[in-house]
């Protein structure tokens, strides 16, 4: 393992948790809960499974920041799992995360970001659906390939602003119900018995809206003081998205009156509209759309670097690697471009974005093959040369619960397991098809 970080690198420890909490929040947050609650037919269960999704993604945190202190090197995945199991198994992390990891991931915010911006019912004849998804994308994408400090920088922006309207919405909510009290907290108990397998299948979807906790793997060669900064921004990103999550569904399930949450897939706009009518709306269209927009721009940051370090390792065309393979002021522009058509791509084929959906499942297996990257090499090296905090419990309860549900999401989704086979078919292909003999630098 002769992997170091370089020096001249764009990112500080506050730009990396910026990333970490563009990365995870989305569209689940404003979505999820109301079909969550038809599940479980409690507030106080949604708001528990809210809770234990964020421990298990907190837990994740916690591990790749284990693996970030040992190689604080950008490549995510596929550079754990190529350093530590085998370099076949990095490839196919990395083969996935092209595919869907962010390819399909930023098609599919594109796509939604275009459906709050510009609604069909008011889209004009001579705009073709999927433009202003794909223009987001180029811009995003044109502007972090041209100096990797502006696009940080704007990157940053967008965030703040986030996560001001988000404070805004949540103080709005307390001062409008602080006197009164708030509708929800008045409705009875369920009358059926807890179900463990609603409450698993619930957190499935949960745990989606928690995925991108380990944004900051990505780019951790870019990271002032990697070995440090990285794991900072892991589990302080996350904590901030555990705690803006934890109190956005006490506002979406405990302010709207009963019969207007339950099972419904816009139960933030029903939030805001017993919060305070279309003004209300308005805002909250404007902050689900800012926090589409910075995940696309979060993602397109991150997949790059990860083409970018297979292609240095010799497993991809050498020419993704780029001059500076985003160091300094240089970004992998080739990778970054090669991410910008692919989404783009998926965005106009009708259909191709929620195939891709179905590779959740191989996603998740690889991110609990990573995190078990932990425990060979403490194994290996030794205690005193591999950190961990909380091990072996933390990373042991993230690989346990990943993996379970996952096996449950697949279970409900048989495609996940076609998926699955044939994405790790091509996978294998492409490897011995590209893999030139070389090793890794």
């Amino acid at each position: 393992m002769t992997d170091r970080p370089t020096p001249g690198r764009p990112f500080g420890w506050v730009s990396a948790t910026a990333l970490v909490v563009a990365n995870m929040i989305g569209a689940g947050i404003f979505t999820t809960s109301g079909f969550a609650l038809a599940d479980l037919g409690s507030r106080p269960r949604v708001m528990a499974a809210w809770l234990v999704g964020g421990i298990i993604a907190l837990c994740g945190a916690v591990s790749y920041g284990g693996l970030v202190r040992r190689m604080a090197v950008s490549g995510g995945e596929y550079l754990f799992l190529s350093r530590v199991i085998h370099p076949g198994a990095g490839f196919l992390a990395g083969w996935v995360s092209l595919l869907a990891g962010f390819t399909g991931a930023i098609a599919f915010a594109a796509t939604v970001f275009e459906t709050y911006v510009v609604p069909e019912s008011v889209r004009p004849a001579w705009l073709p659906a999927g433009a202003v998804g794909i223009s987001a994308i180029v811009v995003c994408g044109a502007l972090h390939g041209i100096v990797v400090r502006y696009g940080v920088r704007a990157q940053n922006a967008v965030v703040l602003l986030k996560l001001l309207f988000l404070v805004g919405f949540v103080g709005f909510a307390l001062i409008r119900f602080g006197d009164t009290g708030w509708p929800g907290l008045g409705v009875p108990g369920p009358a059926a018995a807890f179900s463990l397998t609603a409450f698993a299948t619930s957190l499935v979807w949960i745990s989606l809206s928690y995925s991108g906790f380990n944004a900051a793997v990505y780019v951790a060669g870019e990271i002032e003081d990697a070995p440090r900064s990285a794991p900072r921004a892991l589990w302080l990103g996350t904590s901030i998205v555990v705690a803006i999550y934890l109190v956005l569904n006490a506002v979406f399930l405990y302010v709207p009156l009963p019969e207007n949450v339950a099972g419904r897939p816009d139960v933030a706009a029903a939030a805001a509209e017993a919060l305070g009518g279309g003004g209300v709306s308005t805002v909250l269209r404007i902050v689900i759309s800012l926090a589409l927009l910075s995940s696309v721009s979060s993602m397109i940051v991150a997949g790059p670097r990860v083409y970018a370090r297979m292609a240095r390792d010799k497993v991809f065309p050498a020419f993704l690697a780029g001059p500076g393979d985003g160091q300094g002021s240089r970004a992998p522009l080739a990778s970054i471009t090669l991410q910008v058509v692919l989404a783009a791509i998926v965005v106009s084929v009708s259909g191709l974005s929620a195939l891709l959906s179905y590779l959740g499942f191989v996603l998740s297996m690889s991110a609990a093959g990573t995190v078990a990257c932990l425990f060979v090499l403490r194994h290996r090296e030794g205690k005193s040369v591999v950190a961990g905090i909380g091990y072996p419990l933390v990373p042991g309860i993230f690989i346990v619960a990943t993996v379970t549900l996952g096996l449950l999401a697949a279970t409900q989704r048989p495609r996940e397991w076609f998926a699955a086979v044939i994405t790790l078919l091509s996978g294998l292909l492409a490897y011995r098809i590209l893999n030139r003999g070389g090793k890794p630098d």
